[in-house]
């Protein structure tokens, strides 16, 4: 009769232990979250906002431990512009002179590892590819329940958007738009 108690507690505690380790994946809800943009210029700057494809974080004890994001490069849209200046500069972004969406019509981002810095903030680090370039790129993640936001800034550079870009090109003057655009980001689950 011990041996069966014993058998059964020894059962229940590596039954409890191995769901207290589980790995949940926490959907994104792609309608209700958004992912708003802003790339500056030397005379201004222009915002907009770009779609999710699909996303999700993998959580351990109702905290972040990774995730993986695809943005729809061909949902790219301008929020300070109307009629032709508006037309005009989402299709110069989707074009080869930026984001290619043609050739490239999402981005990911992978989330690598995540650190709690105190409750329900945490430092993330995750692998961003955008037009097949992939480069680390670090982050502040705030959680709550049922939503996450963050901002991040995005050295465009290095994933081969150079239009316009001082880094590339001399004797820009007034036409130099800066390398880095910041993107904020609000997940709801």
């Amino acid at each position: 009769m011990k041996k069966k108690i014993l058998k059964g507690a020894a059962a229940s505690v590596i039954i409890l232990t191995t769901l207290s380790f589980t790995t949940m994946k926490e959907e994104i809800k792609i309608k209700e979250s958004n992912i708003t943009w802003i790339g500056k210029k030397v005379t201004g700057s222009h915002t907009g906002n770009i779609n999710l494809q699909s996303g999700h974080f993998n959580v351990e004890d109702g905290k972040p431990v990774g995730g993986e994001f695809v943005m729809d490069m061909t949902s790219i849209n301008v929020t300070d512009l109307t009629g032709e200046n508006k037309e005009k500069l989402e299709g110069h972004l989707k074009s080869d002179d930026f984001f290619g969406i043609e050739n490239h019509p999402t981005a990911k981002l992978v989330i690598t590892s995540i650190s709690e810095k105190d409750n329900g903030n945490f430092g993330a680090v995750a692998n961003l590819t955008i037009k097949e370039e992939t480069h680390p790129v670090t982050f502040d993640l705030n959680w709550n329940e049922n939503s996450a936001t963050t901002n991040l800034t995005i050295d465009r550079s290095k994933f081969n958007v150079r239009y316009g870009s001082g880094s590339f090109f001399d004797n820009l003057g007034d036409n130099t738009i800066y390398d880095n655009f910041d993107l904020k980001v609000n997940l709801k689950f």
